[in-house]
């Protein structure tokens, strides 16, 4: 029962070949799994840099991997709200630049800006293959947290996912991030890295109904990226023992 769900979960958040196209209504039901995703893309992104020495080049060689692993396919959303943002006017003519497959000088510029800041904070971490693990599974809890809570604004996958969604879902998927704890990283920084991974989702939310009115896939899966950036972010930017 939990197969098919698991893999139209994985066929949604990576390039893995997994055989036939999964029925993603089956998904909506088990959208709490999001976290299982964080931790298969973390690990085989840590996997593919571990051998890498030197932080810069491992630091490049992660962000790429991240993006080839998941096919690009949350940072399009990210290029997508960027141009909704930067749109002047209501919300109807912000939802058009939101989902008009082209992409404008406000996409590039959000979509740059979180790269680098994803490339800068795992080139000033120690323990890079941790950090990315970390961040990747607080980055697909923030999709279920808005898969859940994020009211669709018009018809499309994220309608599906979310009637499918209950509102304790995100208790669920909060409880997959504990074995975080594991990782050899300091607890201070975890303890960021949650807060983190609940503020950057809520205030979209918030963001998002103000100014389009709702959610929809694209901003559920620049939730994603924004999320990776600012939880990598914060973990550079908690003073914590030498030891760690």
């Amino acid at each position: 029962m939990l197969l098919k769900p698991l893999r139209a979960l994985l066929q949604f958040t990576t390039i893995i070949p997994m055989g036939k196209t999964a029925d993603f209504t089956s998904f909506a039901r088990w959208s709490w799994l999001y976290p299982i995703a964080g931790y298969l893309i973390g690990a085989l992104t840590a996997v593919g840099i571990f051998w890498i020495e030197k932080p810069l080049l491992a630091a490049a060689g992660a962000v790429s991997l991240l993006l080839l692993i998941t096919g690009a396919h949350h940072f399009d959303g990210l290029l997508d709200l960027g141009d909704g943002l930067m749109v002047h006017g209501g919300q109807e003519k912000r939802r058009i630049a939101l989902t008009d497959r082209q992409i404008g000088a406000g996409g590039v510029a959000l979509g740059a800006s979180t790269l680098l800041i994803t490339f800068a904070s795992l080139a000033s971490l120690e323990k890079l293959w941790a950090a990315i693990i970390v961040a990747e599974v607080a980055a697909k809890f923030s999709m279920a947290f808005l898969t859940a809570y994020g009211t669709p604004f018009r018809e499309g996958l994220h309608s599906v996912l979310h009637a499918g969604a209950r509102s304790w879902f995100p208790v669920l998927s909060a409880l997959l991030c504990v074995p975080l704890i594991l990782l050899p990283v300091a607890p201070i920084r975890l303890a960021g890295a949650a807060l983190v991974m609940l503020i950057v989702p809520a205030f979209i939310l918030v963001l998002s109904n103000r100014l389009f009115g709702g959610v929809n896939g694209d901003v559920v899966g620049a939730s994603n990226e924004l999320t990776r950036a600012l939880v990598l972010a914060a973990m550079v930017v908690i003073p914590v023992s030498a030891l760690f």
